[in-house]
């Protein structure tokens, strides 16, 4: 069947300490590469996710390696990213969907795939002799062995996934909605795949399951002790221990700016929300934790606008 493929690979990974999964090795390849493999065939491949390694900042990229035993990884790989950033699966949907059609790839199936699950070409198979099998169905997804189902192993027709993303944009949007919510009005086929197809990476106790790589374990469980602590030392030395400061919550804000305006915005966004922060505490405006939190989503929005204007220039 002919068909594209949105792989997405996004995501805080709050659960791993930041580490992005799509870096993550198993059997000598990356999460990434496993997961283009399971794509093999795809007309077009469109990469949901901050840049990868390779990438020429021209909104595609070229990934090597040689994806577990056997395939060919695709040579030229479609980068696109979510708005707002980490708005959540269902908007990176759309926005893998809007790339490939400024591209000018058009196919009438769309294989969506997260990029956490290194057994996902066990199903991807199934998913295509099922719709097949079945001339009416708008799409199929994966039912692990205990009956769970994974819409983001799936494949569903391209002209009902973009009606659905019309539809959602005109009413509430994408942002933070769930994909199954997306998918609610197709007729999507359950399709129970092998035992481990959809098994994924959250935590680093599924990562140890799988028997993926996962050396950096220490050394993000050290960078986190290390952050917490220097947090501590920074804010009694401003003396301001009664102060709760939401460290990935203020990295994330970091994130925004560097990928939104240029890298050195990252440290500038936060000194001066900070700066802001104190200052609207200093003179009874809000309390601590809402000045805070006021003043990130601010800067949060400023930087979304900022790229938006098309003045960045990354």
């Amino acid at each position: 069947m002919e068909f594209n493929a949105v792989i997405l690979a996004g995501g805080r990974a709050t659960r791993l300490g930041g580490v992005p999964k799509p870096t993550l090795k198993y059997d000598g390849d990356t999460l990434l590469q496993h997961a283009l493999h399971a794509a093999r065939g795809a007309s077009a491949v469109v990469v949901v996710g901050p840049d990868v390694p390779g990438s020429g900042g021209g909104g595609e990229a070229v990934i090597s390696g040689r994806a577990g035993a056997g395939g060919q990884l695709p040579g030229r790989i479609l980068l696109a990213r979510e708005e707002p950033v980490f708005a959540g699966p269902a908007a990176a949907i759309a926005a893998g969907l809007a790339a490939l059609t400024k591209n000018g790839e058009s196919s009438p199936w769309t294989l969506v795939l997260a990029c956490d699950m290194p057994h996902a070409s066990r199903g991807v198979g199934l998913l295509w002799a099922a719709l097949e099998s079945s001339p009416g169905a708008e799409g199929a997804m994966a039912v692990s062995v205990d009956g769970r189902k994974q819409p983001l192993l799936g494949a569903y027709s391209t002209a009902a996934l973009e009606r659905e993303v019309g539809v959602a944009s005109e009413g509430s949007g994408l942002t933070n909605s769930s994909v199954f919510r997306l998918l609610a009005r197709l007729n999507v086929l359950d399709v129970e795949v092998p035992a481990g197809s959809t098994d994924d990476v959250d935590t680093w106790e599924d990562a140890a399951a799988l028997g993926i790589d996962y050396e950096l374990e220490a050394d993000v469980k050290s960078q986190e002790e290390t952050l917490e602590e220097w947090c501590r030392t920074l804010l009694q030395a401003f003396e301001l221990e009664g102060v709760e400061v939401d460290i990935n919550e203020v990295l994330a804000v970091a994130g925004v700016a560097a990928h939104s305006v240029v890298r050195p915005a990252a440290p500038l966004t936060t000194f001066i929300a900070g700066y802001a922060a104190g200052m609207a505490r200093g003179i009874g405006q809000a309390s601590d934790d809402a000045s805070m939190n006021a003043a990130l989503e601010l800067a949060r929005k400023i930087a979304k606008e900022y790229s938006e204007s098309g003045t960045g220039t990354e």
